[in-house]
């Protein structure tokens, strides 16, 4: 079944972990045999050969650049303007893998419907491009709203104003308090340039906010369930119901300790916590139970988001695996259509109705 995912760092994967993605995942994992620096060294599960295999043809693919305060102890940037270069080298990364024919940005209606055919012509996807939607995970790289016409020039769709901590336009995850006056204005300019919000990684008080003061289309590309995982970064059930009343879709996220309670980050592994594929289930089935329908899930998985096979489902070795989702929906009684939805149905339609 066609997949798409809709958040992959892609662009972080090649250029801060230094990983080909151009090879197979083996290949980047025997090259990262005894490094250290990184605790998912040699347990990639993501690169763009997996991706065709898993037939996983359009993906929302990332830039992120945080800028850290001083006294901020998250890794980042000292300034606004390293984080903005930081951005565009991954985008220098992007237009390469379209040169090299390994990928094809995706930015209006025409480019999408033209992708889609491309890979439903029923011939072999192995030298099909990825197509990839571009999106900002953090907005602290914008230097100032001026920067936003850009970077919507070179390809930007979806922004998302936080990231973790206490960010330059929100608080996001861990952080608290609203927007700044200048979040405010991101939110104004993302509107005119019918840019989506990205809802994931919002503080609570941030997260309603921005509902309030922006009128375009919201989806959150990567957020599971507070009531299953207590934990700020996961939406709570208004959250949620409130994301579903304005026509979000919500993707289905695979870090374990996002998807099982009382995960101890270095401690736990997904066998012993009974973290598999099915678990995400658990969180798509919360989400369509509180929507009473099956249109406000997607999958967005955050494979290789700073995390590999020590922080994912036990049943997954890469992300060609998920082809096992359907089946896995099948058998908690969901039906072909619901199923379709979920796995590319509803960000189409999303993307179909945000982009005519």
């Amino acid at each position: 079944m066609f997949i798409i995912d809709a958040h992959l760092d892609l662009s972080m994967n090649a250029l801060e972990w230094n990983r080909d993605l151009q090879i197979p995942v083996a290949d980047i994992n025997k090259r990262e045999e005894g490094l250290t620096d990184k605790p998912d060294r040699a347990k990639a599960v993501v690169s763009l050969l997996e991706l065709r295999k898993g037939n996983i043809g359009l993906v929302v693919a990332t830039q992120i650049g945080r800028y850290v305060a001083p006294g901020n102890p998250l890794p980042g940037w000292h300034s606004p303007e390293q984080a903005w270069a930081q951005t565009q080298g991954q985008l220098a990364w992007y237009k390469a893998m379209e040169t090299a024919g390994q990928m094809v940005q995706i930015n209006n209606l025409q480019s999408l419907e033209a992708h889609l055919q491309l890979w439903a012509d029923g011939k072999d996807n192995t030298h099909k491009p990825i197509g990839y939607i571009l999106s900002l995970e953090g907005a602290d790289s914008i230097v100032d709203v001026s920067y936003l016409q850009g970077a919507y020039n070179n390809g930007l769709r979806a922004v998302g104003p936080a990231h973790y901590g206490p960010g330059r336009y929100a608080n996001g995850t861990d952080a608290t308090g609203k927007m700044k006056a200048n979040g405010i204005e991101l939110l104004k300019e993302m509107e005119r340039l019918h840019i989506i919000l990205d809802a994931t990684h919002l503080c609570d008080d941030a997260f309603w906010q921005a509902l309030d003061n922006f009128n375009g289309h919201v989806w959150a590309s990567h957020n599971n369930c507070r009531a299953l995982v207590n934990h700020n970064r996961q939406y709570s059930d208004e959250m949620i119901k409130a994301l579903v009343e304005r026509g979000a879709v919500i993707g289905a996220a695979l870090d374990a300790w996002m998807m099982v309670p009382n995960w101890v980050r270095g401690e736990s592994t997904p066998r012993k916590m009974n973290c598999n594929l099915d678990v995400m289930i658990d969180h798509i089935d919360h989400i369509c139970q509180l929507a009473g329908n099956t249109l406000h899930v997607g999958m967005g998985t955050d494979l290789d988001g700073a995390f590999g096979r020590e922080q994912c489902p036990y049943d997954l070795e890469t992300i060609a695996d998920m082809q096992k989702v359907p089946q896995l929906l099948k058998n908690r009684g969901y039906t072909d259509t619901d199923i379709e939805n979920m796995m590319h149905g509803n960000w189409l339609r999303f993307l179909r109705n945000a982009w005519k």
